[in-house]
């Protein structure tokens, strides 16, 4: 997945160096603490002495955590080195604070969380980068005509700003609950073993989290409960979904058949190895592609909610999996659809073609309704539509040269209808007196 449409920043989040960094401010933050409350032995000087002097090597961890086979352990004996390495010979050790009174999960998770909420601050821009150019979009095509489908089969006649518009309220929803879930996961907890604060001020934990702009768990087990990490991975997977819809739908009007809308072709661009003609919808497949493994790793987070008693790590290994992969992959679904969508190619004269493909089959709701007025009763009139529709439909399915549903209409003794009435009726804007209400609802969509 590493190409042109990957952003480093999002894999920079779930990097080691990242999360070592983080690490590395809890730490100090927390000898701060402790040197602010006053209850420990660390002296005010010893904190900024930790926070002047607190680096670390990355390969020097992972050569320590070859031996330790602990990576919180690995990770303070190499901070401690650089915390101690220029303090004189005879004096107190300063980096004898680093960690006082916590567990590695006090570190690890609200390193995580806050991992969580930097990668979900990019998602929630990527929203709504997507979602605004959907909105744009739609008013540009507001009044382009296009034919409805439903069950894949011509329905009636809408406009194509309505399908941009349709997905740039579903990202607005998305981004509302990207939002919730990042309040949802802003946690950390520093409590100590099994979370009752035995060797710790809660004041520790108070001080660290408000300086991460994180909230105190209000009563972790150890561990930050992973129904905050599940939420959130359905979430992602609620959002995968809704950028599998706009890529299934452009794949769908890309065929053949149908070529309504075509992703971007760039120049130079080969669409197949054996068929030089060939210009595939391979970004958007791409999409639904990626959109299976954001739902499916969605599974791997609720499964991770129950663990053993007061905590255990089942869930550490596949988690750090798959929340990387599953937010990697959801901002790399995000650059593809800003492209495609923002430069998505239209073909409003196919459009119009499909749109009277049927020879006029899809006004056959307004000419019950018609029917109806006359006077008639509504299964007599259903009986004419339906009749006359059947037998332009077979000739449409056998390409053969035949009259229209409206001339069908008109030579049925039993229509009531007068063909200044049916005329008004086989034109498409007569289904569409009302779309400026969509359109002023969806001017009213801010992404904030």
């Amino acid at each position: 997945m590493i190409d042109r449409y990957t952003r480093p920043e999002m894999g920079h989040i779930f990097s080691l160096e990242n999360k070592y960094a983080i690490w590395q401010e809890i730490e100090v933050l927390a000898c701060e603490a402790h040197a602010e409350i006053g209850e420990s032995g660390i002296t005010k000087e010893e904190a900024k002495w930790i926070r002047d002097h607190a680096d670390f090597n990355k390969e020097e961890v992972d050569a320590i955590e070859a031996v330790t086979n602990h990576d919180v352990i690995a990770f303070l004996t190499n901070m401690g080195s650089y915390i101690d390495k220029d303090v004189p010979e005879g004096q107190p050790k300063p980096s004898r604070w680093v960690h006082y009174g916590m567990t590695s999960s006090d570190l690890g998770d609200t390193a995580l969380c806050y991992q969580l909420v930097q990668a979900t601050d990019i998602l929630l821009d990527d929203c709504k980068k997507l979602g605004e150019i959907c909105k744009r979009r739609a008013f540009e095509e507001r009044n382009t005509l296009c034919v409805g489908r439903t069950h894949g089969i011509h329905a009636e006649p809408m406009t194509f700003g309505m399908k941009f518009g349709s997905w740039a309220w579903e990202l607005y929803r998305d981004y509302e609950r990207l939002k919730d879930a990042r309040k949802n996961v802003s946690f950390g907890a520093i409590s100590g073993a099994v979370g009752t604060y035995s060797s710790i001020d809660p004041r520790v934990e108070q001080y660290v989290c408000e300086r991460l702009g994180l909230n105190a768990d209000p009563l972790s087990t150890q561990v930050i409960s992973r129904d905050h990490h599940a939420y959130l991975a359905g979430v992602l997977a609620t959002t995968a979904a809704t950028c599998e819809r706009i890529a299934t739908e452009i794949r769908n009007l890309q065929r053949t058949d149908t070529l309504e809308a075509e992703e971007p072709f760039r120049k130079g661009q080969k669409g197949s190895s054996a068929m030089p003609h060939k210009r595939n919808p391979i970004t958007v497949e791409k999409v639904c592609g990626l959109s299976r493994v954001v739902k499916a790793n969605a599974q791997v987070a609720f499964d991770n909610v129950a663990l053993w008693h007061e905590r255990d790590i089942s869930h550490s290994s596949a988690e750090r999996v798959a929340q990387a992969d599953s937010f990697i992959a959801l901002d790399h679904m995000f650059q593809c659809l800003i492209r495609i969508v923002d430069g998505l190619i239209l073909y409003p004269k196919q459009m119009l073609a499909n749109l009277n493909k049927t020879r006029g089959l899809i006004y056959s709701s307004k000419v019950l309704l018609a029917l109806v007025d006359t006077g008639i009763t509504r299964e007599d009139a259903y009986k004419i539509v339906q009749t006359n529709a059947m037998a332009t439909w077979h000739e449409v399915q056998q390409c053969e040269q035949g009259t229209t549903f409206e001339e069908k209409l008109l030579a049925d003794p039993a229509c009531t209808l007068s063909k200044e009435e049916l005329d008004k009726i086989f034109d498409p804007w007569t289904f569409l007196t009302r779309i400026d209400l969509v359109f002023d609802r969806l001017g009213e969509l801010e992404f904030d």
